[in-house]
């Protein structure tokens, strides 16, 4: 059995871990981007199904294109990350699944039931969102998670080649600025959300 992380280690992950807003200037190297990748694609989705597929905004003329399709103050945020990545979902991950998932036939389970995929593609990539989001605060980086832009312009400007990958999330990526973080917000205890059955 694996023992308990580290109070520091649960810090940086979780507890004093932040939104951020903006970054310094210190790079995020491409050896990191696939250092993320290879701690968040051990995270656990439903038959190992892996719906989701990244785009690394590194460019600044992928920034800006992806600034573009942003509402609000998201796109000044993208503009000045280090790295902004979309988090999209290929609706057809089930054709990876006898690669992905050998032990059965599983692709049969989502053959012809396009909306049984997209629930799936929907769940599942946000997970890996998820794990996203801790695999590069565990790395030493920070996120700026949001879901502030069209869907359809930014499908339609990074996976035209792919029709059926669809965008769920994007994050900025990189070192936290601590000037850019608003106070934290609440986090309510157990008995608030929680009950035991």
């Amino acid at each position: 059995m694996a023992a308990p992380l580290p109070p520091e280690a649960l810090d940086q992950i979780f507890r004093t871990a932040r939104t951020y807003n903006g970054y310094t200037d210190e790079p995020v190297g491409e050896d990191q981007l696939r250092a993320i990748w290879d701690l968040m694609k051990m995270g656990p989705t439903s038959a190992n199904q892996l719906p989701a597929r990244l785009v690394w905004c590194v460019s600044q003329d992928a920034k800006d294109r992806l600034a573009a399709l942003a509402s609000g103050s998201n796109d000044a945020k993208i503009r000045k990350a280090p790295v902004t990545v979309i988090i999209g979902m290929d609706q057809n991950f089930h054709e990876y699944l006898p690669e992905l998932f050998p032990h059965t036939d599983a692709k049969s389970w989502f053959d012809g039931k396009d909306e049984l995929r997209r629930e799936h593609a929907m769940r599942n990539s946000s997970l890996q969102g998820a794990y996203l989001i801790i695999a590069a605060r565990a790395l030493g980086l920070d996120t700026g998670p949001m879901s502030g832009f069209d869907n359809a312009a930014v499908d339609a400007a990074f996976f035209a080649d792919t029709p059926s990958v669809k965008s769920n999330f994007i994050a900025t990526l990189g070192y936290g600025d601590p000037s850019t973080i608003f106070e934290r917000l609440p986090r309510p205890p157990f008995e608030r959300f929680n009950r035991i059955a």
